[in-house]
């Protein structure tokens, strides 16, 4: 028999004809995205009143039926009513990886219309919990300004560090894992391809590290593939990648009707009844 693991938390015994039975699961930085990444952020974005707009390219033969159209890629492009701020679902569109997997979702903000570059751009893979994702992003609807630097990094760190995460011995600054050291983030050199307008990062050397941004990820195990993957350029403000870190790291459980099968015997769950 399974006790119910959240008693107190409100049930939603919704299950679709033919679905998987829906679980309340925990921690949330292991339940993955429940292959519903671009439906939980793309809702969050259409309650804060953001344009979406579908670029589709491909080729259409004269008197050919709509559905023998080769769609050759597409992209979901959301933005904010200032156009300050957008996010764009890459997944379709050929992405780049991070930390082998593709980016699906990649969210920017830039300090004035003006311009047309991002001064600061964030990435998402697969997996990363869409609650994340989507309070990462209230936070940055909430900005006046969202290019603009109002906290220092020590934030991130206290956000994990109030659900429990450790410090990182080594990096007490700079970084902090899980409890089960599976999940990290960590303030340092940024990948490669990370769009940032911070000018350090042309002018640095071969030999010389660039401005540090934060990175996020789950490695199940040592030396396997990662769960997830997340990556803020290093002009992304530190309040709302400790938005991010709070929701990751949030003890609260998450519904779920698909577990991610590295982490599904790691994970507590509840029956949603």
């Amino acid at each position: 028999m399974e006790a119910p693991l959240y008693p107190d938390f409100p049930l939603d015994s919704s299950t679709p004809r033919g679905g998987q039975p829906a679980l309340w699961v925990g921690p949330r930085h292991l339940a993955g995205d429940d292959g519903r990444l671009y439906d939980a952020v793309a809702d969050t974005l259409s309650g804060l009143g953001w344009t979406s707009l579908t670029i589709v390219r491909g080729r259409h033969e004269p008197d050919e039926a709509a559905e023998d159209r080769q769609v050759l890629r597409s992209t979901v492009l959301h933005i904010s009513p200032d156009a300050l701020r957008w996010a764009q679902w890459s997944l379709s569109d050929e992405p780049f990886h991070l930390g082998e997997l593709p980016i699906a979702w990649q969210i920017s903000a830039r300090a004035d219309t003006s311009s047309p570059l991002a001064q600061w751009s964030a990435y998402f893979t697969t997996d990363v919990p869409g609650e994340a994702v989507a309070d990462f992003l209230v936070a940055l609807d909430a900005r006046d300004q969202p290019a603009a630097p109002l906290a220092g990094p020590e934030l991130v760190l206290d956000a994990v560090a109030a659900h429990g995460w450790l410090r990182d011995i080594d990096q007490p600054q700079a970084a902090a894992t899980d409890p089960t050291f599976i999940s990290h983030v960590s303030l340092g050199e940024v990948p490669p391809l990370i769009q940032d307008a911070d000018p350090r990062a042309l002018t640095i050397e071969a030999d010389e590290a660039g401005p540090a941004g934060w990175q996020a990820w789950a490695e199940p195990a040592l030396g396997t593939p990662c769960l997830w993957a997340a990556s803020f350029g290093a002009s992304v403000p530190h309040d709302l990648v400790a938005a991010f870190a709070a929701s990751l790291s949030s003890t609260a459980p998450v519904l779920r009707r698909v577990l991610p099968e590295a982490t599904q015997e790691r994970l507590l769950r509840a029956p949603a009844i």
